[in-house]
């Protein structure tokens, strides 16, 4: 699983490259153990911008994006429960051989 990284961790990452131009960005990647594609990403965010998008459990931009993934939890928790039920009368249905 892939490390996540806060926003505030990210927007310092940017100021940290900025405030350092002596360093290298491979450098600066070595000195916050994070990989180079990780830090241009980042960078390319900020640039088109002036911010860096962050998601993360429970970052939401307005409420209803917050109930619309609520309700989808919630939906694919009944359909899951659904399938397993399906199966199971499936498995009791079958005779045996």
């Amino acid at each position: 699983m892939a490390k996540q990284y806060d926003k505030q961790f990210k927007l310092d990452t940017i100021k940290y490259r900025q405030t350092h131009p002596e360093l290298s960005v491979a450098a600066v990647c070595r000195n916050l153990n994070i990989s180079e594609p990780t830090y241009y990403k980042w960078s390319a965010e900020y640039k088109n911008d002036g911010d860096i998008n962050h998601r993360g459990s429970g970052n939401f931009s307005n409420d209803l994006e917050k109930e619309n993934a609520r309700l989808r939890k919630e939906l694919q928790a009944k359909e899951d429960a659904l399938r397993i039920l399906k199966k199971a009368i499936s498995i009791q249905n079958e005779e045996p051989k």
